[in-house]
């Protein structure tokens, strides 16, 4: 049974910091490129960064470029987004899902339940 669980988000200041974990069970992780996407009100959901199945490849889209970095552990089944110089812009709930294969397709057959972000001062 696959499972994606998010952890990590909660409250942060403009300009501070906080770094999201996505711990997947169940599938050949390595197998997989996933991504960090963010549902954000009134804005629907943005895939925001993705990784491939080896770590070889990362994709951002420019309102995360050079703040946020994605990572993965593939020995501990888990996928990281650490998330820098936040902005009220980056409230939202963060997703990770599965890509269907190693390398980026954009076709997802699974994600979490997200875990919120809230950037306020």
């Amino acid at each position: 049974q696959v499972q994606l669980v998010e952890t990590g988000g909660g409250w942060a200041q403009p300009g501070g910091s906080l770094k999201l974990s996505c711990a997947a069970s169940g599938f050949a992780f390595s197998r997989h490129a996933m991504t960090w996407g963010r549902h954000v009100p009134g804005k629907g959901l943005e895939w925001i960064a993705g990784i491939y199945g080896d770590g070889t490849d990362t994709y951002y889209v420019d309102s995360v470029k050079g703040r946020f970095i994605i990572s993965r552990d593939n020995t501990n089944n888990t996928l990281y987004l650490q998330m820098n110089n936040l902005k009220s812009g980056d409230t939202g709930t963060y997703i990770c899902a599965r890509d269907q294969r190693g390398w980026f397709t954009n076709l997802y057959d699974f994600w979490g339940q997200g875990t919120q972000v809230t950037v306020s001062s």
